[in-house]
């Protein structure tokens, strides 16, 4: 699709300002909000929501929203993203007020990650429990395995292994099995669990999701087990596990559908207040995966606090390209 004369006059000047031009190039780089870029730009709250929302007219970022917190990125698609595409790589790697933007955008997120990190090292030997009081997990386990069915897996990745549950849970199904985590002290929990199931047919190590300290395209299955609402860019664990799989491998995401549990951000260091079908269906398919099935696990009786979980299953078609499609629902759990 060409831009009109005019169409496209409209969105240079949308874009064809310094401030504006910063922003694009912030939110090319991952999801930010409005606090995210204020902290970066030096800039007020108001001045910064009126550029995005300038920029959200002209078509050229997305906005959307979680709890009480809105969301900003670069749109993937479309024209007006095309144009904003050429724009930034046109941007000089040297640039002085860019290269000062890149350093405090890694602050931000190294900030997030560590606070991450530290909840994990604090909470190491409660993390399952922790996670049961919000989610059905003995209804997880079901949906899970009956996803998997009886598919033989010479290879299994768990990343986020956390206590290494679901390296015990799937025993009977894999040859072998890897569980990668960053916490050192979950890893000594996993060791731990493992020995004491007799479990000797998985290891764990620590690693980075987003970076894994693994040779690419050696797994059948990459399970991702309450991860990714822990992370500021959840599509690139994707890709990274597209990574690991061989061609017609499968991704099972287990996650929270999206709530409203504002104090989760603050009290559980959660980043993403839960994922849409939408949204992990367009990342999915982004990374090289047709999205086979989705379940949604109903949350116990538990009024305020209960929180609905979803598992995605995926196949990895690698350089195959595919159609948007919906992910079908699955009743009964």
């Amino acid at each position: 699709m060409a831009f009109t004369l005019d169409g496209l006059v409209d969105l240079l000047k949308a874009a064809g300002e310094p401030t504006r031009l910063r922003l694009l190039a912030l939110l090319g780089a991952g999801d930010l909000t409005v606090s995210d870029l204020t902290d970066i730009l030096g800039q007020s709250q108001p001045r910064i929501s009126r550029h995005l929302k300038l920029l959200a007219e002209a078509d050229l970022v997305d906005r959307y929203q979680e709890g009480a917190w809105a969301y900003f990125r670069l749109k993937q698609d479309g024209p007006a993203a095309r144009v904003a595409r050429l724009l930034l790589d046109e941007a000089s790697g040297s640039d002085a007020v860019l290269q000062r933007d890149g350093d405090r955008l890694g602050a931000v997120k190294r900030a997030r990650a560590e606070k991450a990190q530290a909840y994990f090292s604090r909470n190491a030997a409660e993390w399952d429990e922790l996670r049961r009081l919000h989610v059905n997990d003995a209804e997880v386990e079901v949906a899970l395995v009956s996803l998997i069915g009886d598919y033989p897996v010479d290879a299994l990745l768990d990343l986020g292994t956390g206590t290494g549950r679901i390296l015990q849970l799937l025993e009977s199904r894999y040859q072998r099995a890897v569980g990668i985590d960053a916490s050192r002290d979950m890893l000594a929990v996993a060791r731990a669990n493992l020995d004491k199931a007799g479990v000797i047919k998985a290891s764990v190590r620590q690693g980075d999701i987003l970076n894994l300290p693994l040779d690419g395209g050696e797994f059948d299955i990459v399970i991702i087990h309450q991860v990714l609402h822990f992370l500021v860019e959840p599509e690139l664990a994707l890709q990274e596990a597209a990574r690991m799989l061989k061609p017609g491998g499968r991704l099972v995401i287990i996650d929270l559908a999206p709530h409203k549990l504002e104090h989760l951000r603050d009290d559980h260091a959660h980043v993403r207040l839960g994922f849409s079908h939408q949204l992990m269906g367009d990342w999915l398919i982004k990374a090289g995966f047709e999205v086979e099935n989705a379940v949604d696990v109903a949350p116990r009786q538990q009024p305020g606090e209960a929180l609905t979980a979803t598992l995605w299953l995926a196949t990895y078609k690698a350089a195959e390209t595919y159609v948007a499609q919906q992910p079908k629902l699955v009743g009964g759990y």
